[in-house]
């Protein structure tokens, strides 16, 4: 029970952190359009961003997913102190391989320009080798950031990683507002350095406080350094083989009607919102419990992490995904319509976002129990499963986009993310000795039956309603108060079917009033 309590706490802190890290993120897109508009020079900015970013986001996430295992393995077989020693040891070896990546990149960056945008000539290409320039530090700080993350997390400290996007936006914002007419777009650019050197300093402090401290140590061959070599490989080709499977969607939705490609971005970013908001929070917080419970060989409380941890997906996933796809076009228009995103717009994102959101939990789901596999040391089934899953998507892609068009694309990733996550439940049983989905059954057709039954009343309320209201100011708080109410009814139903996990949390807050 202590458990459930200590992730239901640690996973509200972090669903705020992320919630104002999106919220400032948003703030710092719409700051970047006003400075900057929409021409060449941000075309450019955009370009070198992604060709310092990507390859070292992907090893970030990889190596952030796959230290906490070992970090706990350290812990429990060597002491805090080796702990420490490695967690150094690593930072060293990764910095100096960025360093040494940072060079090559250097001289390589008009190779690397040329290849990522062919159209870019004269002064626009010039521009952007120097931002691709400025940007590569990037590389080195964002591995040291990742390090440390894992160091926290793996102690069960999750406040200061999940701020780390909070103070990055931050810094940008601050650029923005107050240095930008002055420093222009190179300046953004390095305010994206600074942004990411901000991600380290903010965990220092929190990693001090559980007893780190830095000394000198280079030793490559450390067997936990060959260890971490081995299990990220895996989890970047698994990361990769994910960017494949939008870039293939995106592909074939550019053969269709003008704005099939927008709709499936805009629909896949608010379907990614709420991933972020509960399905990443909730796996960050478990995570480490269960690289810990295995390190300690402590096989039934893990089957119970795990019980704990997809019960609560399905939760929070189930009444969010009806959520989505009853208010899909309320949502769409919220967010997005404005200037030239017209009717015809909003119609064909929200109908994206319906489809997106019947794979929702399953994708949601995936994330969870990749966890599972990374905290027992297996990188590659989650892989090997996510290769079969791009097989499908283009097999289904190519089948319902002849009949349903852009949204054919979105249900096509729908299933593919179900199919992903029904391969990886059975082959935990394999892994871990008793391991059933049967017991989380009971509390997913509780959820579903609330979901249901609450998506009937919000539907009922807000469609019986939505007539009477004048003026997107009445439309959207008609909106906010018809999810709150949504919400309430949820909680209230899951409450008299008795799933335990929405009762412990209802029990803290009653509590503390």
């Amino acid at each position: 029970m202590s458990v459930v309590k200590k992730a239901a706490k640690s996973a509200a802190v972090i669903m705020i952190l992320t919630l104002v890290s999106k919220v400032l993120g948003f703030l710092r897109d719409m700051l970047t359009a006003s400075k900057f508009g929409s021409g060449w020079e941000t075309d450019t900015y955009f370009v070198a961003l992604t060709a310092s970013m990507m390859i070292t986001e992907i090893v970030g996430r990889a190596i952030n997913t796959t230290v906490i295992p070992i970090f706990s393995e350290i812990e429990v077989k060597k002491g805090k102190e080796e702990k420490i020693k490695f967690t150094n040891n690593l930072i060293n070896i990764l910095f100096i391989l960025s360093l040494l990546a940072m060079m090559i990149a250097w001289f390589l960056s008009p190779l690397i320009i040329k290849l990522m945008a062919q159209g870019f000539h004269g002064e626009q290409f010039n521009l952007a080798v120097r931002l691709n320039r400025i940007g590569l530090p990037i590389m080195a700080l964002l591995s040291t950031a990742s390090v440390f993350s894992g160091f926290l997390e793996s102690s069960q400290s999750f406040s200061a990683p999940a701020s780390r996007g909070v103070f990055l936006n931050f810094i940008y914002i601050i650029f923005l507002i107050f240095f930008s007419q002055r420093y222009k777009i190179e300046g953004l650019m390095a305010a994206g350095t600074l942004a990411a050197f901000s991600e380290i300093l903010i965990q220092i402090p929190a990693s001090k406080k559980i007893g780190y401290k830095y000394a000198f140590c280079f030793d490559l061959k450390d067997k936990y350094i060959k260890e971490v070599l081995s299990l990220t490989v895996p989890v970047i080709i698994g990361s990769a083989v994910n960017s494949i499977n939008t870039i293939i969607d995106r592909t074939i939705a550019s053969c269709l009607a003008d704005g099939s490609i927008s709709s499936l971005n805009y629909a896949s970013k608010i379907q990614g919102f709420i991933l972020n908001i509960f399905a990443v929070t909730v796996t960050t917080v478990i995570f480490p419990m269960l690289s810990n419970k295995k390190s300690n060989d402590d096989m039934d409380s893990l089957k119970e992490v795990i019980e704990y941890g997809i019960n609560l997906i399905i939760i929070l996933i189930l009444p969010a995904s009806i959520g989505l796809i009853i208010f899909a076009e309320p949502i769409v228009g919220t967010f997005f319509k404005r200037g030239a995103f017209d009717n015809i717009a909003v119609h064909m994102t929200s109908q994206a976002l319906i489809f997106y959101s019947l794979g929702l939990l399953g994708a949601s789901l995936t994330t969870m129990i990749s966890s599972i596999y990374y905290s027992i040391h297996d990188t590659k089934t989650p892989m090997i499963n996510g290769i079969f899953a791009v097989c499908l998507n283009i097999v289904l892609n190519l089948i319902l986009v002849k009949f349903m068009a852009h949204r054919g694309l979105a249900l096509a990733t729908s299933i593919s993310d179900i199919f992903v996550c029904i391969l990886l439940i059975k082959g935990m049983g394999k892994k871990i000795h008793n391991f059933s989905i049967k017991n989380n059954m009971p509390c997913f057709l509780k959820s579903l039956i609330s979901s249901a039954l609450m998506g009937i009343l919000v539907y009922i309320i807000y469609y019986s309603t939505i007539g009477l209201m004048k003026g997107k100011l009445m439309e959207l708080l008609l909106l906010v108060l018809t999810a709150f109410v949504g919400i309430i009814v949820y909680i209230i139903l899951c409450c008299k079917f008795n799933i335990k996990e929405v009762k412990i949390i209802a029990e803290k807050v009653k509590n503390r009033k």
